[in-house]
């Protein structure tokens, strides 16, 4: 474990040189030290957030930097945002293969994707645009578990989870600058806590246990089957003891799109009493990530390597 999480809210106003934060939807960006980006999951908004990063400061968040996709599940909500980070930065003259990593399926989304964008796409390497014929070139790579990226001190292992029916992974991130576990979506496992054991940064869904209660009996059981309520996520820290945790993809159980708009200060009151929840069973220390925030890995090097939330 290294020296401390540095934490910048994404409604600072501030940025550093050297970071920023990313999307909405479930993504979260891992940025290490030599400037190589890696978007965990692209729910929609994510190139449109990466480049208002880029343009507060975060020359790494320039969508045609966008080269690595890892996709814990094929959700939609985790998704939806893949032809944009397809389409978007090539049209912006990415010049660099788009990597896209996760479970099976995958390559055949990215043809899919491909396929429904034809029309855009032959315009412009077969139209008027001085865009060539092999530029746009999306490369998927099936995931199991165990090492799936190794290069240049930086290796990322997929750790299988469990989110029903799903094939889904959690990603660890290893090397010089630190340790960090992004769980994606799934139930509690010991698993996620070995993997997890004295990381930098513990990345985790969560789920507000008292807002369950107000759902029917089969609500229940299908989220305590595919998610983590609070109570248990606080256990996850307790045994495996990471520098901090972050809570994304949060449930509270509201309903967003009823009769009646959703008050901001409901969600706040939820968030914090979700922190209350897991603050009753570990004193491990945790925090909610809010769309743009930033942790950083302190280090001695001249540059740390940075996490980007939008959760």
């Amino acid at each position: 474990m290294t020296g401390g999480i540095r934490h910048e809210s994404g409604d600072s106003g501030k940025r550093d040189s050297e970071c920023g934060a990313v999307a909405s939807g479930p993504c979260t960006a891992v940025i290490l030290d030599d400037g190589r980006v890696f978007l965990n999951d692209c729910g929609p908004g994510t190139v449109r957030a990466c480049t208002k990063v880029f343009y507060a400061g975060c020359s790494e968040l320039k969508p045609q930097n966008l080269t690595h996709v890892l996709l814990t599940h094929l959700h939609s909500d985790h998704t939806a945002g893949l032809a944009d980070v397809i389409l978007t930065p090539w049209v912006l003259e990415r010049t660099r293969p788009l990597h896209v990593y996760g479970p099976e399926g995958t390559d055949e989304m990215c043809r899919d994707l491909l396929h429904a964008y034809r029309a855009d796409i032959g315009f412009r390497t077969d139209g008027p645009e001085p865009i060539g014929p092999d530029s746009l070139q999306v490369i998927a790579h099936a995931v199991q578990e165990g090492v799936i990226y190794e290069q240049n001190g930086l290796c990322i292992r997929a750790v299988s989870v469990s989110h029903g029916t799903m094939e889904s992974y959690a990603y660890l991130y290893e090397s010089k600058e630190g340790k960090v576990l992004i769980s994606g979506d799934t139930c509690p496992l010991d698993k996620v806590i070995e993997a997890a054991y004295g990381a930098d940064i513990l990345v985790h869904e969560a789920e507000y246990a008292g807002g369950l209660k107000e759902r029917t009996e089969a609500w229940q059981a299908y989220h305590r089957a595919v998610h983590t309520l609070s109570y248990d996520l606080g256990s996850i820290m307790d045994k495996a003891k990471p520098a901090l945790t972050i809570t994304t993809h949060r449930i509270l159980h509201l309903n967003y799109y009823g009769e009646e708009p959703v008050s901001a200060d409901e969600v706040k009151r939820r968030e914090e009493l979700l922190l209350e929840e897991i603050r009753s069973v570990t004193d491990q220390p945790v925090v909610n990530g809010h769309d743009g925030d930033i942790f950083q890995i302190e280090k001695s090097s001249d540059r740390d390597p940075v996490i980007y939330l939008m959760p």
